[in-house]
């Protein structure tokens, strides 16, 4: 169907936009910079010890730390919903892999006579 297609497509895409903040909140990833021993600050400590003391410019943790401060940029932005439409399209296939639809048999059944 269609309409379920884009419906998970599009819900893929906003969830993944809407909830990409909370995550980042979630492991430590703070408008008030990284949450002590959290996973974010074990993340920070290891990139520190692994560049002899301070975090890279554009690693991943100051990258997930400036959208944990600031926000998605429309770049992210785009990114994670391109992620999440992706996501909710590969759910979808996939649930009609498992839970394939009687009508769908009965329309196999008709092309078959």
């Amino acid at each position: 169907c269609v309409s379920g297609t884009i419906a998970a497509v599009v819900g893929g895409a906003v969830g993944a936009v809407a909830l990409a903040p909370v995550a980042l909140g979630a492991v430590g990833f703070t408008s008030a910079g990284i949450a002590a021993g959290s996973y974010a600050a074990s993340m920070m400590s290891a990139a520190a010890v692994a560049n002899g003391g301070g975090v890279a410019a554009g690693s991943a943790v100051a990258v997930l730390q400036s959208a944990g401060a600031a926000g998605l940029s429309g770049a992210a932005t785009a990114a994670v919903g391109g992620v999440g439409a992706a996501a909710g399209a590969g759910l979808k296939w996939l649930g009609g892999l498992i839970f394939k639809d009687k009508e769908d048999d009965e329309d196999d059944e008709d092309k078959n006579k």
